[in-house]
């Protein structure tokens, strides 16, 4: 299984927090900038944050502030706190792996906002 396998999502209210956890091969994890993109529907998948492998983020502009990306090397595993959800970061949450020049996506976990 080399796909990232993506887990935490759900239907949470406008204001509260989600953690979404990835989990990896090795083969892809070690040494590997991970990330997380949303895909919300009707529109294109768009970066919400990476990670490098020595742990430096980046995030996008409607993540800073009130997501948190980290990884743990040990368990080959990458974590997406978000704190703060509105409705418009509803969507599918995507992880992936870029082992360039491929990055290998996971199927997704749905995150529900309500108002």
């Amino acid at each position: 299984q080399v796909q990232p396998v993506e887990s935490g999502g759900g239907l949470v209210q406008a204001g509260g927090s989600l953690r979404l956890s990835c989990a990896a091969s090795g083969s892809i994890f070690s040494g590997n900038t991970m990330g997380w993109y949303r895909q919300a529907p009707g529109q294109q998948r768009e970066l919400v944050a990476t990670i490098t492998s020595r742990g430096y983020p980046n995030y996008s502009d409607s993540a800073k502030g009130r997501f948190t990306i980290s990884r743990d090397n040990a368990k080959n595993t990458v974590y997406l706190q978000m704190n703060s959800l509105k409705p418009e970061d509803t969507g599918v949450y995507c992880c992936s792996a870029r082992v360039a020049p491929f990055n290998y996506w996971g199927q997704g976990t749905q995150v529900t906002v309500s108002s």
